[in-house]
């Protein structure tokens, strides 16, 4: 019983060292990293109003009462 423990004692060591990091990094306050484009912005080149009435398409296709429905 007691060579198992020994045995088993660098692993219960190591356990806890393996976990990384995963908050974003800081500076002076701010994030500092990269900013996110909004949707509109790259796939309707800034068309916010055709950029809305696409989810408002796929949403009412979506919907199992319109589908069912016509």
């Amino acid at each position: 019983m007691k060579r198992i423990l020994i045995l088993c004692l660098p692993l219960t060591l190591l356990a806890g060292c393996l976990e990384v990091d995963q908050h974003p990094n800081w500076v002076h306050g701010m994030y500092a990293g990269k900013k996110d484009d909004r949707p509109f912005f790259r796939h309707f080149h800034n068309d916010k109003l055709s950029w809305w009435g696409a989810i408002s398409n796929r949403n009412m296709k979506q919907n199992e009462y319109n589908r069912a429905n016509p």
